[in-house]
């Protein structure tokens, strides 16, 4: 079965115990809500704490079913009317929680003596990270009335324009070689053997936004000013600055690691340029042949074979790694392949409520969708690690998020180098690793430019879509430099990445770095102490729920604050690059 099974959710949306929880979500919110009046004043505090976090875990529970199942649904049919409908009914009822939530988390802020009762309370000493971060955060709460308005404004303000990119882009059809076809099926053909089907598919891919890019233009535009304008009423300086807070991150870890980044763009460029001499271009490498496959080598694979694969080098590194991944395959946790319909990329779904996690990749057996099978499951075998805490101390964030998926697709890739018969499949095999790097630092680094330059610009105008578009091409010559030739540049990149279309969670672009290079530290450990080094990661992975990104990697010795780190770990993807460069001489 190449699609996944929802059913440990619910059988459907007409299944009855979808349609008791949702009116058990409607009863509990209320339930909560009723109790505004114990947060006027401190008489018991304490219990009224602890009975208000256990309230929310219930609550929590029930959402993590519902909201996965019509999120998931609705990922793989964005025709779906059921789980369309679902979803918004669901984030309505969860508008409704604003105005305790906020009565609470100020409530928390003038909380006498809270350490006290913490340390006083087991159950309270379990979450106090969550409760001071509460705290943190209440500081940037408006009022009740208002934050309760803003919450359900969002439904139909950022919320519609995100569920309108996302039906766009998984609908539009390509006109492709007479036939139609659907955005992500022609982004895969990126990766084909021929040049002539690559920049055919380009050109195509470039020709069918046309019919979107207006359309999408209001969406960003619409996401980001309302960012900009709820970040700074909230107290941020920025919306970056409320992307770190809410990444639990420092400014220090983001500064150095980007300084470090961009002093190896050369080093990528160098990369880009002999690929383009490979591929017989002379003024960099044109868009359309950034994924083309360098070397030689005949390894396709089927849906069991890519399994089987996977399986194998996850075991490796560990049991529990292999198990979870036999059961992920076993248990039908993966919807795999592409389909009218469905939206592009890749995801893991970490389900608290069922302690398991649902993947979808666009699959079509390019050794490249093996390696992104293998990352996402590393999403899912950290989710393992997170099930062992309690549902309020299992969000973690944006930057640690992409470790534990960035180390298993490591895993993976250097099996397969090591497994490589000859120079050209090393060749293919290595190139491949450094076309991920590649987008990791830098076309990342030119994502992050640009919405920096949207949300800079949204203060004082409103950019149309070919606006919009010289934003991004300047941001791919800022990183990509005459690595890419400018002639041939992809100024639709910001119409087909889903990241920046939400109005909750912005810059989703720096964490993929800081999660490659974090992860390529860890696996530079690992290999110095494999047998310590395995318990030590459970426990790393386990905590990044209940602690700052920094207190999380100095669990394994790493200070991300300084430069010195991040400037080891691109050492290692200048070794792979000039190992590429000494094979293509």
């Amino acid at each position: 079965m190449n699609n996944w099974d929802l059913s440990k959710l619910y059988k459907g949306f007409d299944d009855s115990n979808f349609l008791a929880d949702q009116e058990l979500l409607s009863k509990k919110i209320k339930e909560v809500c009723a109790k505004e009046s114990d947060f006027n004043n401190y008489d018991n505090k304490l219990s009224k704490l602890v009975s208000y976090l256990k309230s929310d875990m219930e609550l929590t529970f029930l959402i993590d079913k519902l909201m996965h199942f019509a999120s998931l649904s609705y990922s793989v049919e964005s025709t779906n009317m059921n789980a369309m409908k679902s979803l918004n009914a669901i984030q309505n009822e969860l508008t409704n929680l604003a105005r305790i939530e906020t009565i609470v988390s100020k409530w928390l802020l003038n909380y006498p003596n809270i350490d006290k009762d913490i340390n006083s309370d087991d159950f309270l000493k379990e979450h106090e990270f969550q409760i001071k971060e509460n705290i943190e955060n209440a500081s940037h709460n408006l009022d009740e009335k208002t934050e309760t308005l803003l919450a359900r404004l969002r439904q139909n303000g950022s919320g519609a324009w995100k569920n309108l990119q996302k039906l766009l882009t998984s609908t539009m059809a390509v006109d492709y070689d007479g036939k139609e076809i659907t955005l992500s099926v022609v982004r895969n053909l990126a990766n084909d053997p021929n040049q002539t089907i690559r920049k055919a598919a380009y050109e195509a891919e470039i020709k069918a936004y046309e019919k979107i890019e207006n359309s999408i233009a209001y969406s960003l535009n619409s996401i980001k000013g309302e960012v900009n304008i709820i970040s700074r009423e909230r107290g941020y300086d920025s919306p970056l600055a409320q992307s770190l807070s809410k990444s639990r991150m420092q400014q220090a870890t983001l500064d150095a690691m980007q300084e470090a980044c961009l002093e190896y763009m050369e080093v990528f460029r160098k990369y880009l340029k002999r690929k383009a001499k490979i591929l017989g271009h002379s003024n960099g490498l044109p868009f359309y042949d950034l994924f083309a496959p360098i070397g030689k080598s005949n390894k396709t694979f089927t849906i069991p074979e890519a399994n089987e694969y996977i399986l194998k080098n996850f075991r490796t590194f560990s049991e529990d790694l292999y198990l979870m991944a036999k059961k992920a395959f076993k248990d039908h946790w993966v919807d795999y392949s592409p389909r009218k319909g469905k939206v592009g990329g890749a995801f893991c779904a970490n389900i608290h409520a069922i302690k398991e996690s649902r993947v979808m990749t666009n699959f079509t057996g390019a050794f490249g969708d093996m390696i992104t099978l293998s990352h996402e499951l590393g999403h899912a075998f950290h989710g393992e690690s997170i099930f062992k805490e309690s549902s309020l101390n299992s969000h973690y964030t944006m930057p640690v998020a992409e470790t534990a998926s960035t180390f298993c697709e490591t895993i993976v890739n250097k099996a397969a180098l090591k497994d490589a018969t000859n120079d050209e499949e090393r060749i293919f095999l290595l190139e491949s690793s450094i076309q991920d790097y590649t987008q990791v630092v830098v076309d990342i680094m030119s994502r992050f430019l640009f919405e920096k330059s949207v949300f800079d610009g949204r203060l004082t105008t409103v950019f149309d879509s070919n606006e919009l578009k010289e934003l991004m091409m300047k941001a791919q010559l800022d990183t990509y430099g005459d690595g890419l030739d400018k002639d041939y540049l992809h100024p639709y990149m910001w119409v087909c990445k889903p990241h920046y279309y939400s109005g909750g969670l912005s810059y989703y672009n720096f964490p993929y770095t800081f999660g490659l290079l974090f992860a390529k530290g860890l696996y530079a450990k690992y290999l110095e102490d494999k047998e310590s080094f395995v318990g030590m990661y459970d426990n790393l992975l386990r905590s990044t729920g209940k602690m700052m990104v920094e207190d999380a990697a100095m669990l394994a010795g790493i200070d991300v604050t300084k430069k010195a780190f991040w400037v080891s770990s691109l050492e290692l993807l200048k070794q792979d690059i000039e190992q590429f460069l000494k094979l293509t001489e």
